[in-house]
C-alpha cells in the first residue's frame, strides 16, 4: 500500500506538478527510488547533499509514507543530508557522515570569493551533491561541508582556489565559524504582487525583461524553476534570479493607494574582497 501511494504521488509530481520542468522531473525519480529502496529493502538511506527545491519534492512524495530527518553540518544549512528510513528514532549529527573543512591561505596576500571556491569544488571532478554550503565569517575565513569520505580527496586533490595556493583541512573538533550575513531588508512598492511584477522592482528591471528571463529558466520560485510569469507572490516565498541573487518575501502590506508594500530580505550575487 505504501509503495502504490509513492507511486501516486510520483506521477502527481511529474505531471502535474513539475510537468515543465525536466529538472525537477528527474529529482522525482530519483527520489522515488530512494525511498523504494527503503521500503523494499527495510534499509536506512543516507543521501547525498539536497538544496531546499530536492528535499521539498522528497517531502511531498514521502508525507508520512517513512521518516525523513536532515542535517547540513550546522544550524539553518541551506544544503542537507537527508535520512530515509521506516523507523522514527532520531539520528544524532555525527551519522550524518559530514565534515566541515577549513580553507587555509594567505589572507595578507590574496582574497577569495563563495564563488571561486564553489567553482573550484565543482571543476574538481567530483559531483556537487557531495559538497554542502560555504561559509565565511566576512573576515578571510571560509569554510565548506561535505561527505566525510572525501576527506582525503579534498586534502589532497584541491590545493588551488582559482590561482590562490590554499590547503584544505577538517576544522579542528569540526568547529564551525560564525557565519556573516550580507543580507539586507529592503522595500519595495508594487501595483502588481504577480511575480515578474515583483522581481522587476526587487532587480530594477523591466518586467519584459524579467518575463525572458523566466522563459530562459532563469529565475526561480521556492527553489523551483518556473515558467508562469502570472503566479501571485506570497510572505514566505523565496525568489531567486540567476547571476542577481536571492531574496525572501517577510511581509506584504497594502499602501493608502492600493499598492502593496513587499518587505524583503535580499542575498545580492557579488564578489566581496575579504583583507586583513
Amino acid at each position: 500500500m505504501k509503495t502504490k501511494n509513492i507511486a501516486k504521488r510520483s506521477f502527481y509530481a511529474k505531471n502535474v506538478l513539475f510537468k515543465d520542468n525536466l529538472s525537477d522531473q528527474k529529482t522525482v525519480d530519483k527520489m522515488n527510488g530512494l525511498i523504494n529502496n527503503v521500503l523494499g529493502k527495510h534499509e536506512e538511506v543516507l543521501t547525498d547533499f539536497l538544496d531546499p527545491g530536492e528535499r521539498d519534492i522528497l517531502k511531498k512524495i514521502a508525507q508520512t509514507e517513512v521518516c525523513l530527518q536532515s542535517f547540513g553540518g550546522y544550524s539553518n544549512a541551506e544544503k542537507k543530508r537527508v535520512f530515509i528510513t521506516e523507523d522514527w528514532d532520531t539520528i544524532a549529527p555525527s551519522s550524518y557522515q559530514i565534515t566541515v573543512f577549513n580553507v587555509e591561505y594567505p589572507q595578507k596576500f590574496a582574497c577569495l570569493s563563495h564563488s571561486a571556491i564553489l567553482g573550484s569544488l565543482a571543476n574538481a571532478g567530483i559531483e556537487t551533491s557531495t559538497f554542502g554550503d560555504i561559509i565565511t565569517d566576512g573576515n578571510g575565513r571560509w569554510q565548506f561541508f561535505a561527505k566525510s569520505e572525501l576527506k582525503d580527496f579534498f586534502q589532497h586533490e584541491i590545493n588551488h582556489i582559482g590561482k590562490t595556493k590554499v590547503r584544505i583541512r577538517p576544522s579542528l573538533n569540526q568547529k564551525v565559524i560564525i557565519i556573516d550575513d550580507e543580507s539586507e531588508m529592503l522595500t519595495a512598492i508594487v501595483s502588481s504582487l504577480r511575480l515578474d511584477a515583483v522581481l522587476a522592482s526587487i532587480t530594477h528591471e523591466s518586467r519584459q525583461q524579467i518575463k525572458a528571463n523566466i522563459s530562459n529558466n532563469l529565475v526561480k520560485l521556492n527553489w523551483h524553476s518556473v515558467k508562469d510569469f502570472n503566479i501571485m507572490v506570497d510572505e514566505d516565498d523565496v525568489l531567486s534570479l540567476r547571476h542577481f541573487g536571492r531574496c525572501k518575501i517577510t511581509d506584504i502590506s497594502t499602501t493608502r493607494k492600493g499598492k502593496h508594500k513587499v518587505v524583503y530580505k535580499l542575498w545580492q550575487t557579488k564578489r566581496k574582497n575579504h583583507r586583513d
